[in-house]
C-alpha cells in the first residue's frame, strides 16, 4: 500500500523505537522545537511539529492513550530523526542539509494525518 520511500524509511524507523528513544523525545522536546524555527526548511511545520512533540508527551503521561502506538514510534522516530544533525543529509550543509529532515517530516505526518487530526481535537476539548 505504501509507495513512498519516505514514508517507508519512517516506518522501518518506527519498528526500532524504543522506551528510551520516547524518554528522549520528552527530554529533549525544546530542543527539538527549536529546530523548527521561523527560518528555513522546517519552518512550515512549526505547528506540526509542536503537535507531534505534545502527543508523545500526552501519549507517555498517560493523558492520551486514544492513538496506535505506531503513530507515536512514528512520531518519535521523526522527531529522533530531525534532532540529530548527523542523519542521511548532515545539517551542518546549509538547506541541503534540512531537506531530507523536511522530507522525513512530510512522510510522517502523511502516515499519522488521521491520529493527528484527533489528538488536536481531543486537546482541543481540553482547554
Amino acid at each position: 500500500m505504501l509507495n513512498k520511500p519516505g514514508e517507508e524509511f519512517v516506518q522501518d524507523g518506527a519498528q526500532n523505537v524504543t522506551q528510551k528513544d520516547v524518554e528522549n523525545v520528552i527530554i529533549k522536546s525544546e530542543e527539538i522545537q527549536r529546530k523548527f524555527s521561523a527560518k528555513g526548511p522546517l519552518a512550515r511545520f512549526i505547528e506540526d511539529g509542536k503537535l507531534l512533540i505534545s502527543i508523545v508527551k500526552d501519549y507517555w503521561a498517560g493523558a492520551y492513550r486514544q492513538v496506535p502506538y505506531g503513530v507515536i514510534a512514528s512520531s518519535v522516530f521523526t522527531l529522533i530523526y530531525v534532532l540529530n544533525p548527523f542523519d542521511l543529509m548532515p545539517d551542518v550543509l546549509p538547506i541541503i542539509g534540512q531537506l531530507d529532515d523536511v522530507a522525513i517530516m512530510g512522510a510522517c505526518l502523511i502516515l499519522v494525518e488521521q491520529d493527528l487530526h484527533k489528538y488536536k481535537d481531543w486537546k482541543l476539548g481540553q482547554a
